[in-house]
């Protein structure tokens, strides 16, 4: 069950304190759920970040997905698994941890469809706008595309890509369940203001 509409994933390079200390300040403002991205970190480290993510997430009953890393979703009990290009196959994941959540990143209707077919939870695609940390994935594709992809499947989709506040409205009009957001909220002087900001065009976490 997808009960969240922000989606925050995590990037510590933007922050000026504790990858923790910023993640508690957005569950106190009323997240609910977050991705340990990181995908940079060795699994030593990435699991030293892991396990008081688990802690502060478990204790507000918001849920915790680990991008990529099966491994580590299992060793420090994750809600979920985020699966991107380079993951095992989702048949693979679903029967390797079938109790975990499963989102899929995708980059259009041919790999939307495909996610649902193969057992993804929910769908999180992009780039919709232009934004540096999702450059490397393609140009940004438009609320538009946006709109043909939530067409074809039937699980919620969540817009990532230069999601800001005041784009919310347009991506949901597009179709979207919700919104996958990193630089909005962990580029923002105030990381709790900013995620209640989006918890109230959203209509909820």
């Amino acid at each position: 069950m997808v009960d969240f509409r922000l989606y925050l994933v995590t990037d510590r390079a933007q922050i000026g304190r504790t990858l923790v200390e910023v993640v508690e300040e957005c569950l106190a403002a009323g997240l609910r759920a977050v991705q340990l991205r990181e995908k940079d970190l060795p699994e030593a480290e990435f699991l030293a970040l892991a396990r008081p993510l688990r802690d502060v997430t478990r204790r507000v009953g918001a849920r915790l997905f680990i991008n990529g890393r099966l491994a580590a979703a299992l060793a420090v009990g994750a809600d979920g698994l985020q699966r991107g290009h380079e993951a095992p196959p989702l048949a693979t994941l679903r029967k390797r941890a079938p109790r975990l959540s499963i989102g899929a990143s995708v980059h259009g209707v041919g790999e939307a469809r495909a996610a649902e077919r193969d057992g993804a939870d929910f769908i999180v695609f992009g780039p919709v706008y232009d934004t540096p940390s999702k450059r490397a994935y393609g140009p940004p594709q438009g609320v538009d595309a946006l709109a043909d992809v939530v067409k074809v499947v039937s699980v919620p989709v969540f817009a990532i890509g230069g999601i800001t506040a005041d784009r919310v409205a347009a991506v949901r009009a597009a179709g979207a369940h919700g919104v996958a957001v990193i630089s909005a909220i962990f580029g923002a002087e105030r990381a709790g203001e900013a995620t209640k900001q989006f918890i109230e065009v959203l209509g909820s976490a």
